[in-house]
């Protein structure tokens, strides 16, 4: 098993790694709005914070040795289930190739973000 780590993406901000490899998986940790040049929440809108979740895993990702292309099943949390279509407009442009997905409506998230997203994806480490 490989602990990702990168400073391009916000840190953990608990016990747990950004991401974990293992058996050629890459299974990441929910990535919410958090700039990690700031580390804060910088982002308003729901289309802002995803905007700021994809560039997150975008980096994680590349670290672990994979990508959007390579994600097989994400798990989608969202404070509010009327920001589904604008989340949906976002996440589209990353997730091309129609991975797996769950997507729920949750009564609160971590620094009171509107939405978090983990991936699995195949990675080449």
């Amino acid at each position: 098993m490989i602990k990702i780590h990168t400073e391009k993406a916000p840190a953990a901000v608990g016990p747990y790694s950004q991401a974990v490899v293992s058996n050629g998986m890459v299974y990441t940790s929910g990535q919410i709005a958090i700039d990690p040049l700031t580390n804060s929440v910088r982002a308003e809108t729901i289309e802002e914070q995803t905007e700021q979740v994809m560039k997150n895993l975008g980096q994680i990702l590349l670290t672990a040795g994979s990508s959007f292309e390579k994600a097989v099943k994400t798990t989608c949390f969202l404070a509010d289930m009327n920001d589904f279509a604008k989340f949906n407009e976002v996440y589209a442009k990353y997730f091309t190739n129609l991975p797996a997905r769950s997507c729920v409506a949750v009564k609160t998230l971590p620094k009171n973000v509107l939405v978090e997203v983990e991936v699995i994806a195949e990675s080449s480490l």
